[in-house]
């Protein structure tokens, strides 16, 4: 289900792409939705008159190739989607910023699947609304991008890929780092709590309690409103594609211009590499990585096989290691290089062809543990110095294990944690006074508690050698494949097992540190 809210002049514009003629800038959007997983869309409107000549435009359109922003049908999307010939359009008419919101309301009560609300003024990439709209896992999430905030582009603060805090023409963000452009998906998870918030902001809405904020702020008010609430959002990036909203003819014809600029192709090419990555996985397999997407989607190889045989590769590395001689260890060295690439490309397969699905995130997430200890057993049958010295390095294989897997209970710990506070917390928990008060409380709790400064000085250093030395000092998986790569082939495997123990020992207190000081956050 999917809610456009074409409550401001500028979804009438007209506008035209050059793959069609021209047309609306609702038009538009919902061409473009019917290409995606939307089985409804409710138009939200000021007024019915003029709007029912766009909805039999928008009918009889139909959801083709050519009405979707000129994305053709893409081999490595498999088999095209079939659209409902018939696809089921309303058009609700709303007196203003309050109705609209019960509207979202009562939407999020009667739905079954996710719902996206989405302003009609948005001009954006089909694929960049594919990111966030298609994924099958159909998660809580927001388009967010860089560049300075703007009327249309209000500030978000993200944290590891969530938003953590969000603002309107009245609610203000602390430690801003990214803009929010006008797309929202709530999950299932989520819809009872979306309702109930919509109806708290509608309230206030009524109450003019929300100062200064416009009739067209209803999915900025949402967003805002899910991040105070603890609810788990995810920043969806567009990367290079674009989507952002505007509110001139001048203004939408240079965005329209400008989605033609972009080579959608290579944008999706490069939307499929993951972002936040470590140094190593970086600039030393992802900047090369990339190019072998192509091949392994015309090869027929889904994500999870790609796993499959990034295992075989970590297995014969393991093989090689046990062999004990320089040569081997080079060899086995390589071949466990290689087989963190392809560890890399199953990701990117997969979100180069959005097949994502429990099961593969299961089995990625299980292979990178078998690989790992698997490769430890064949550096310890490869350690040949001496009978006394077999207990020894047995030891320290497993005292390197235990401490990888005191590092992942820590992580998962507290993910968990946090997500148990967004469950217990529930979105009731954002009373109408949190939403009445116009800064971010949160960085204001940390200062009370003393960890402001901790977390100011953590998000000044997101930039240059600091934000890559922030990286490497927790040990990600890619750091610690070239650690292993580089000291099982140039020393032996009670080297490796001794740069495993420190750095991991260091990355250990340094995380749970920064856990603690954001736990007090």
């Amino acid at each position: 289900m999917a809610v456009v809210l074409a409550t401001s002049p500028a979804a009438g514009l007209p506008c035209s792409d050059g793959a069609r003629s021209e047309g609306s800038l609702l038009e538009r959007l919902v061409a473009q939705l019917l290409t995606l997983p939307i089985r409804e869309v409710l138009i939200v409107v000021r007024s019915q008159d003029g709007w029912d000549g766009e909805r039999r435009q928008i009918a009889a359109r139909g959801p083709g190739p050519e009405t979707a922003g000129g994305r053709p049908p893409d081999p490595a999307r498999g088999r095209e989607r079939e659209v409902d010939s018939g696809p089921r359009h309303q058009i609700c008419v709303s007196d203003g910023l309050a109705e609209d919101l019960r509207i979202v309301a009562k939407t999020a009560r009667a739905s079954t699947s996710p719902v996206a609300v989405l302003a009609a003024d948005v001009v954006a990439h089909t694929d960049a609304l594919a990111l966030l709209l298609e994924h099958p896992a159909r998660p809580t999430g927001a388009i967010v991008a860089g560049g300075d905030p703007a009327p249309l582009r209000p500030p978000v603060r993200t944290e590891w890929g969530r938003v953590v805090s969000a603002g309107t023409s009245f609610h203000e963000v602390e430690w801003a780092n990214g803009t929010f452009r006008g797309v929202l998906q709530v999950g299932e998870a989520h819809l009872a709590g979306l309702a109930d918030l919509a109806e708290e902001l509608a309230d206030l809405a009524q109450r003019r309690h929300l100062g200064r904020v416009g009739d067209t702020e209803v999915p900025e008010l949402l967003l805002t409103g899910l991040a105070r609430a603890g609810v788990p959002v995810h920043a969806v990036a567009p990367g290079a594609l674009h989507c952002g909203r505007v509110a001139t003819r001048p203004a939408a014809e240079r965005a329209v211009r400008e989605l033609a600029d972009v080579d959608e192709a290579r944008a999706r090419l490069e939307a499929a590499v993951k972002s936040g990555d470590g140094f190593f996985t970086t600039y030393c397999v992802s900047s090369w990585s990339r190019h072998l997407i192509r091949p392994a989607v015309r090869l027929g190889l889904t994500p999870n096989s790609v796993t499959g045989i990034s295992v075989a590769f970590a297995l014969i590395a393991a093989v090689w290691f046990s062999d004990g001689h320089r040569a081997g260890l080079v060899v086995g060295a390589v071949a466990l290089y290689l087989s963190f690439v392809l560890d890399c490309l199953d990701g990117q397969v997969a979100r180069y062809t959005r097949r994502f699905s429990p099961l593969g995130g299961w089995l990625d997430a299980i292979c990178d543990r078998i690989k790992e200890y698997v490769v430890y057993v064949g550096l310890v049958l490869g350690y040949t110095s001496g009978p006394g010295e077999s207990w020894r390095i047995w030891a320290l294989a497993v005292a390197a294990l235990v401490l990888q897997t005191i590092r992942h209970m820590v992580d998962f710990a507290y993910a968990g944690a946090l997500a148990d506070r967004a469950r217990a917390a529930g979105l009731r928990a954002a009373a109408p006074r949190s939403m009445a008060v116009p800064w971010d409380e949160a960085p204001a709790a940390a200062a009370a508690s003393g960890t402001g400064s901790v977390l100011a000085l953590s998000r000044r250093l997101d930039r240059g050698v600091a934000y890559w030395l922030k990286k490497m000092i927790v040990l990600p998986i890619g750091e610690r494949t070239a650690l292993i790569c580089v000291t099982a082939a140039l020393f032996d495997a009670r080297v490796t097992f001794l740069a495993l123990l420190g750095w991991g020992g260091v990355a250990l207190a340094y995380t749970a540190a920064g856990r603690m000081a954001r736990s007090f956050a």
